[in-house]
């Protein structure tokens, strides 16, 4: 969507890469606090049942009907009463006329007179008469008479009415986040749809004239496009919908076309690369005209460049991304996923950090707050974490060694074996 009279996605003047006052870094925490404050929780609307999957309940649901709905045997076997097999023995078994059969989904309700029993399966109404139920196993397995070698007590094998959920009921919060257990019980109750937030659509770009995409032959000079594939499968992960534009080049005109052309189906553009100081900085040189994008400097590492802001005629928000595939993907985890769960109305917004025993030792910059990647694991002794492959901004090996983050304070510049250190687990569902 572009402005009036303007080949660019949105219009007014330029804007500065920009450090806290004084020439400091901006904090982790202030900048994701921005971040948030760009994003809204999206409209909710019904969704079917199945849709609703891994998104939050905007309303609590109460129970329209009692579940079981009605009284139900346990087992298949014989309905009868108590009073009726009190003295069955393997010795002496107690012998009854069998007067019908009571199968699920059997239309209209059952009787039976004392003295009698009727055969029943699982899940099938107990008749009116009956109050417990001889399993299989314990008679003779008889049509027209069974004999009985042991008595249940009164009520046993016998699902009564209400008895795991009563019409009215509180089933779910707002809030909760719905998974296949919620669906077996919306389901299970007659419910086909519910309230939630919907997934966020989320436009990712890559830029660089030196991008391929995989599969298509390489130059001397050209790498193949990990961060797009990185971010959108990051997105997905996280929930939302992602949807992957194609490599765009360092060329300013091309890209706010793609931009542009993007916008009509983004609840929130996430790029990568074109944010730092160097002259092909094409998503810092585009986006900063518009005086509505701000690009500046996190104290973290990786991850320092970084941008925010709204963009086209809906103002949709725009997280901009260093290039290097480890310092995309720190950001996209410290920044972009809080800002998905806030769309969708998640809670929490930030994944809880874990404490673990660093096992080895490490060093940190001082004034950065420090992302390592690290394996996590939980045994025996506890919760302990390791780093895992090299610091560079550009291992991706290393990367997809890792299953958690290990996060180093600011004021923290190292750490000896054996002592507990902040993680962020990856590939958790919160």
């Amino acid at each position: 969507m572009s402005s009036e009279g303007s080949n660019e996605p949105g219009a007014g003047h330029s804007s500065p890469f920009t450090a806290a006052p004084g020439g400091e870094l901006r904090s982790v925490d202030e900048h994701l606090r921005e971040v948030l404050a760009v994003v809204e929780p999206l409209t909710p609307y019904e969704q079917p049942l199945l849709d609703a999957v891994g998104l939050s309940l905007v309303d609590s649901v109460r129970a329209p009907i009692d579940l079981p709905r009605f009284t139900n045997s346990a087992m298949d076997g014989y309905a009868v009463r108590h009073l009726d097999v009190a003295e069955a023995r393997d010795d002496r078994p107690i012998h009854l006329p069998v007067v019908g059969e009571s199968a699920a989904g059997q239309a209209g309700p059952l009787g039976m007179p004392p003295g009698t029993s009727m055969r029943i399966m699982t899940g099938a109404a107990l008749p009116a008469g009956a109050d417990c139920v001889v399993p299989v196993e314990w008679t003779d397995a008889g049509a027209a008479a069974v004999r009985i070698y042991a008595s249940p007590t009164p009520g046993q094998h016998v699902r009564l009415a209400g008895d795991d959920v009563t019409a009215g009921d509180d089933l779910l919060v707002a809030g909760t986040v719905v998974g296949p257990r919620e669906i077996g019980l919306l389901a299970g109750v007659g419910i086909a749809r519910v309230r939630t937030r919907p997934r966020p659509r989320v436009v990712v770009l890559s830029t660089g004239s030196e991008l391929r995409d995989p599969g298509q032959p390489l130059g001397f000079d050209s790498v193949y496009d990990a961060n797009s594939y990185l971010l959108a499968a990051a997105v997905r992960s996280a929930g939302a919908i992602p949807y992957r534009v194609g490599v765009v080049g360092d060329d300013p005109r091309t890209f706010s076309d793609a931009l542009s052309d993007q916008l009509v189906r983004a609840d929130l553009v996430v790029t990568s690369g074109g944010v730092s100081k160097g002259v092909y900085d094409v998503v810092k040189d585009v986006l900063s005209r518009l005086g509505t994008v701000r690009f500046v400097e996190v104290a973290m590492q990786p991850g320092k460049p970084q941008g925010i802001g709204r963009i086209g005629e809906d103002r949709t928000p725009i997280v901009t991304l260093p290039g290097n595939p480890v310092s995309a993907y720190v950001s996209f985890e410290v920044f972009v996923v809080p800002a998905l769960r806030r769309m969708m109305g998640k809670q929490p917004e930030r994944r809880p950090l874990v404490q673990a025993t660093l096992q080895g030792s490490l060093r940190s910059v001082p004034g950065r707050r420090q992302f390592l990647r690290a394996r996590f694991a939980i045994d025996h002794d506890g919760a302990s974490v390791r780093t895992a492959g090299g610091t560079g901004s550009h291992l991706l090996g290393g990367l997809a060694r890792a299953n958690a983050l290990i996060v180093v304070p600011e004021d923290t510049t190292a750490v000896a074996d054996g002592q507990q250190v902040s993680v962020l687990v990856l590939d958790r569902e919160l």
